[in-house]
């Protein structure tokens, strides 16, 4: 048995010419950067969490949603939430299909700002999405990865002033625990403490 080195004949017993080596070599780092190249941009581009962000970055303003007198639709999210990241595609086509009737309303719960929204709406899971009528009052609730066609029917109900078909649903969530208290701020029940 013989080794196949640069200098050893080939199977058809001719030596490859040292252009021809150049030659394969030059290809082979060619495809192997094309390569590399094409996996870095396809990990670079936009995911969930961008597509979250741009959706909150468009969302009505809570106070503004609160007092205008439209229905709206809260969603308690993190950009790192892996449902919150699954249901992005479906809210926001919602949204393109809604926007006219409902306030669709992105509350971020790594924010702290949003801390009493969380504790008044026992927000545990993620996404949470909370139902308010045209009065901003609580219609009802639904917690986890839900179908589109469960948040439509619920838009459609909350539109038209109707009780909501699915008034307490629970699907997939992302383990959140709410913090007890704001940074550089007491907690009443600590009395102190």
């Amino acid at each position: 048995m013989t080794e196949n080195s640069p200098n050893s004949p080939t199977s058809s017993g001719q030596t490859p010419s040292p252009l021809a080596t150049r030659i394969r070599n030059f290809l082979i780092v060619m495809v192997a950067v094309v390569l590399s190249a094409a996996l870095f941009l396809g990990l670079r581009t936009e995911t969930g969490s961008a597509t979250l962000t741009a959706i909150a970055d468009d969302s009505v303003p809570l106070e503004i949603a609160l007092g205008n007198g439209k229905p709206t639709l809260m969603e308690f999210y993190a950009n790192w939430c892996t449902s919150c990241q699954a249901m992005a595609p479906d809210m926001e086509s919602l949204k393109q299909q809604y926007n006219d009737e409902v306030n669709f309303v992105m509350l971020n719960v790594d924010n702290t700002k949003w801390l009493p929204e969380i504790l008044s709406y026992r927000v545990d899971g993620i996404p949470h999405f909370v139902f308010l009528g045209k009065d901003g009052q609580s219609v009802a609730q639904a917690i986890g990865e839900q179908p589109r066609t469960i948040m439509e029917a619920n838009l459609v109900a909350l539109t038209t002033g109707e009780p909501l078909p699915y008034a307490q649903t629970t699907g997939q969530t992302s383990a959140f625990s709410p913090p007890t208290a704001t940074q550089g701020a007491t907690d009443p029940r600590s009395h102190g403490n």
